[in-house]
């Protein structure tokens, strides 16, 4: 299992940019951290996520 922003999630051996496909995360506006570590946009197709990963996915909102 995976925990994704506190919740338990069965997507082990999926590339993170599946699983971001899969939602109505816009890729542009987040940013992952990936057991404490933040990582790159250009890695998301690389990066196969791995069960007992803890992953945080932030959304950045403009405003003013």
């Amino acid at each position: 299992m995976v925990k994704i922003n506190g919740k338990e999630m069965d997507v082990a051996g999926k590339l993170l940019s599946d699983y971001l496909a899969g939602t109505s995360y816009d890729e542009k506006r987040i940013a992952i951290e990936r057991n404490g570590v933040i990582l790159p946009k250009a890695k998301y197709s690389e990066t196969v996520i791995e069960d007992g990963d803890v992953i945080e996915v932030v959304s950045f909102v403009g405003g003013g």
